[in-house]
């Protein structure tokens, strides 16, 4: 049922926001030039590695030696914008239409992570990542990794669809007020370094 309703709505979705994805993709290209979607290998259901799209938000900026410079100087204006809207997530849709994504499970972090895990944070990977989870709608990026995990492990375990409907309308909610888009300090969430933190 979960994954009909994934094809349902992220079709149904993808056809209704076609001008506006449009529009976005323009005015990524006129901001930051190409390329327009964001490509990047992450994890997804029992890990299995699958390339997420989104929209560009920061520009190529590098340092002397070549090397990219912080989020905070790469973040244009612009992609500042669209991260606090949560605009930058919709090319996830194709990722749900494909199968590697569902509207709604933990967030695909980073393929380096994998390693860091207890088998217990692990059991993350035992349902498909999300464009939005019970994670994004108790804190998002201003919880610790350690709250972050609790809350995706929770969500594996409790998974029904009205908990999946009910996440869905608070992420509405969330992004309308942009609350927890960042971690205190941070522009986005620090790195995950593991347990000895």
């Amino acid at each position: 049922m979960k994954r009909l309703v994934d094809i349902v709505v992220a079709a149904i979705a993808l056809l209704l926001l076609s001008p506006l994805l449009a529009l976005l993709a323009w005015r990524v290209r006129r901001k930051m030039g190409a390329p327009v979607l964001f490509r990047q290998v992450r994890p997804g259901l029992y890990g299995k590695p699958f390339e997420m799209l989104k929209f560009r938000s920061m520009r190529d900026v590098f340092d002397v030696d070549g090397r990219p410079l912080p989020d905070s100087e790469r973040l244009s204006d612009f992609g500042r914008w669209l991260r606090a809207t949560s605009l930058d997530e919709l090319p996830e849709l194709w990722n749900v239409l494909r199968g590697e994504m569902s509207l709604v499970g933990p967030r695909p972090l980073l393929m380096e992570y994998l390693p860091l895990y207890t088998p217990e944070q692990a059991r993350r990977h035992e349902v498909r990542p999300g464009i939005t989870g019970w994670a994004q709608v108790n804190g998002r990026n201003a919880v610790s990794w350690d709250d972050k995990f609790k809350l995706d492990v929770w969500y594996v375990d409790n998974r029904r669809l009205w908990l999946d409907v009910k996440i869905l309308w608070l992420t509405v909610r969330k992004v309308l007020v942009r609350d927890g888009i960042s971690a205190p300090g941070d522009v986005t969430m620090p790195v995950f370094k593991g347990n000895h933190e």
